[in-house]
């Protein structure tokens, strides 16, 4: 499964209607820990054990305004359409494959 493209506009089909996980990139190109991170939050999209999404937040400032995003990258968890967990910074695969496995 691929990363999807989060918008204002999808973003409830995709992320808050969605059963199951549904992990949430906030991030930016110009963000050096987020181009850290991106690889990663790329192999775990193509795993496909849950679905992600990333939200550019120079394109969808609403987004990350209703989610209270300050630093990025930051990653969203949410099951069934509810957040269950937040985090900023670079992590690894492993840390965020942990969060997955608790959800």
């Amino acid at each position: 499964m691929k990363e999807i493209i989060l918008t204002k506009s999808n973003f409830n089909e995709e992320v808050l209607n969605a059963n199951g996980v549904v992990l949430v990139d906030f991030w930016a190109s110009w963000c050096g820990p987020c181009m850290m991170l991106s690889p990663v939050i790329e192999e775990i999209a193509n795993e496909g054990k849950v679905k992600v999404g990333k939200v550019n937040v120079d394109d969808e400032m609403d987004l990350a305004v209703q989610y209270g995003i300050e630093v990025i990258p930051t990653l969203i968890f949410f099951k069934n359409g509810q957040k269950v967990k937040q985090t900023s910074g670079v992590m690894d695969k492993a840390d965020i494959e942990k969060i997955i496995a608790t959800l």
